[in-house]
């Protein structure tokens, strides 16, 4: 395809979210921007959460991993289960009790005002990474495949993406992003299904057939039990995966934002229930892609792309699909689908980090109502800029950006972890003022442990099992200062 022809088709897919924005932001309140009014149907917000927890990240990057990892992380996917489940049945009945707009409100009521803020501070800083790490990387992607080749710095690309999705948030908020996120889905997932129809077309195979044959079972190995040491080790990625997702998702503002639009308690539980079981179906076909795409390259001989002397995985999608002659309709499929996981999570991470900070930091609920809904757009557009320095800054890391994401989602996320275990699992209140010190030291000593040298811990190697590590410092620091 042409630049050209590329661009047209971004530009074609941007007016219809800007048209759904147009039609779900006629009412610009700070209730519809912050909940929804608690009108979003269950099965709605089920499906378009699915696009928000895979984001480009899952598009590009987890078929990148094949290389390395085979079918590993699926073993962490059904861990995520495991998570959800938890997150059913303890987390939503607390917070639709509680009625809150910001999850962290449970911590002033449970612990105090410095616990409050220290939990909120650590998702804006968590959320504000991942966010990041997920527009970087598909920007880098749109930067390799079309605005590289018409002379568009990387900058611009980035300015241009977020500037995208202020546009169609800035009214709706959290309403608009239920509807777009369904969107998006829908678009990531067809692109997903289309793109593995087409490669193996190619190849002259079936999907069953390609799952039958010699290659597939030398990439599709998914449990490893054999060695405790490496990073595919069953039990890491398993119980890793149940603490993944009971942070990112249960302890998010992002993810949870949508679940709080729904109308009760049991309908966010359907939802999420639902999410569950779809979230392992969609990663297997993602790990699938991942494999086809590799065998793909070995038998066409496609080199893996080399960007400033580093080798890109995440970047072999892209390549195949847009390089390597397999059709218009590959690479129209390839475009839409990341174009709509890049923002279904950009997006819904852009309005969650607007509620976080007016809600948490700036006590907007309590200031003058003539003043609410202009301080929520100013910290709407400051947040924007914000994302543009950071996925800029992003631009020199080196690795597989999946693998980046989770490493340093297990140190930001850990003293949520602990906050809430410790509110949850006991009755004991604690000398608040303390909080953050307990935060920051946990942390810290998670990086000492986790950077040990061999001659202490041998050949071991952490993965996701940080994270329940920070969160049970983080639980045992909490008791150490309980009153």
């Amino acid at each position: 395809m042409q630049p050209l022809h590329i661009l047209l088709l971004i530009a074609a897919y941007f007016v219809v979210l800007i048209l759904i924005s147009y039609f779900t932001g006629k009412d610009d309140s700070n209730e519809v921007f912050f909940k929804a009014k608690k009108s979003s149907p269950w099965y709605l917000v089920a499906f378009g959460m699915i696009g928000a927890s895979l984001s480009g990240v899952t598009f590009i990057s987890v078929p990148g991993m094949i290389d390395s990892q085979q079918f590993a992380y699926m073993q962490g996917v059904f861990g995520f289960f495991v998570g959800y489940l938890i997150i059913v049945f303890i987390l939503l009945p607390l917070y639709y009790k509680l009625n809150i707009t910001s999850i962290y409100q449970y911590l002033e009521q449970r612990f105090g005002k410095i616990s409050y803020k220290t939990g909120a501070f650590f998702f804006l800083l968590s959320r504000v990474t991942g966010a990041s790490f997920r527009l970087f990387l598909v920007a880098l992607a749109m930067q390799y495949i079309v605005f590289e080749e018409i002379g568009i710095p990387f900058e611009i690309t980035v300015i241009i993406s977020i500037l995208l999705i202020w546009i169609y948030t800035f009214r709706g908020g959290i309403k608009t992003i239920v509807w777009t996120d369904t969107l998006q889905t829908l678009a990531m997932l067809v692109a997903v299904g289309l793109s593995i129809y087409f490669i193996n077309q190619k190849l002259d195979w079936s999907f069953l057939e390609f799952l039958n044959s010699e290659e597939f079972k030398t990439k599709g190995q998914i449990f490893f039990f054999e060695d405790v040491n490496t990073k595919t080790y069953f039990w890491k990625y398993f119980i890793g995966g149940i603490f993944i997702a009971v942070a990112m998702t249960g302890l998010d503002q992002d993810m949870m934002q949508k679940n709080l639009t729904c109308k009760n308690n049991k309908e966010a539980q359907k939802n999420m229930t639902t999410m569950a079981f779809l979230v392992v179906i969609v990663n297997f076909f993602f790990l699938s892609l991942g494999a086809l795409l590799f065998i793909y390259a070995e038998k066409i001989g496609v080199q893996i792309p080399v960007v400033d002397g580093r080798i890109r995985t995440d970047l072999l999608f892209p390549e195949i699909a847009m390089n390597q002659n397999l059709g218009t309709s590959v690479a129209i499929t390839f475009i839409i689908g990341l174009i709509a996981a890049a923002y279904s999570s950009a997006d819904s991470a852009l309005t969650s980090l607007t509620t976080s900070f007016s809600v948490d930091f700036l006590g907007i609920e309590k200031k003058q109502k003539e003043v609410q809904k202009p301080l929520r757009k100013k910290v709407h557009i400051g947040v924007s800029v914000l994302l543009v320095f950071v996925v800029i800054l992003f631009n020199n890391l080196e690795g597989n950006v999946v693998s980046n994401l989770f490493k340093f989602a297990t140190y930001t996320y850990g003293p949520l972890l602990g906050l809430f275990a410790f509110g949850i699992l006991t009755k004991h209140q604690i000398k608040d003022k303390y909080a953050w010190i307990v935060a920051l030291l946990s942390i810290a000593l998670s990086f000492v442990i986790t950077s040990l040298p061999e001659s202490i811990i041998g050949k071991y190697q952490f993965h996701w099992e940080i994270l329940p590590l920070n969160g049970f410092i983080t639980f045992i620091g909490l008791y150490l200062i309980k009153k």
